[in-house]
């Protein structure tokens, strides 16, 4: 909301912009918050027996393991998300459930580099707020 005494977000906002910050529905809750479970998960399996789990073994691999799987990955979220694109409304569940499992398979794989490299997804959480206030 504004924090101005010229009711605008702040006092180096443009002349132009609202006095009045517009009343916003906040959007709805879209569970992003068990991404913390997942998390806990990855971090978990770390120190896990390689023989005995696929998280551990990505990262035992070095960066290069989970890198890979993250370029991988990325290449089918484009190819998932052009055949969405051109879908018709008959294949349109089967083209938007490809989508949503290769998006999937993108998040994981790109926590588990973060947690390969040793770096907290709340860092990047902080890189985009930073983004989101400049």
């Amino acid at each position: 909301g504004p924090t101005c005494h010229r009711g605008t977000r702040s006092c180096f906002d443009p002349a132009d912009a609202p006095l009045v910050a517009a009343a916003a529905t906040p959007p709805a809750a879209q569970g992003f918050k068990w991404l913390e479970t997942l998390w806990a998960t990855i971090d978990e399996r770390a120190a896990a027996d390689p023989a005995s789990s696929y998280t551990a073994r990505l990262i035992a691999g070095g960066v290069d393991a989970p890198a890979r799987k993250v370029a991988e990955e990325a290449t089918e979220v484009l190819m998932a998300a052009k055949d969405d694109s051109v879908a018709d409304d008959a294949s349109r569940a089967a083209t938007r459930d490809a989508l949503t499992g290769e998006v999937a398979d993108l998040l994981y794989h790109t926590l588990v580099v973060l947690r390969e490299r040793g770096l907290p997804p709340s860092a990047v959480i902080a890189r985009l707020r930073e983004r989101h206030t400049a």
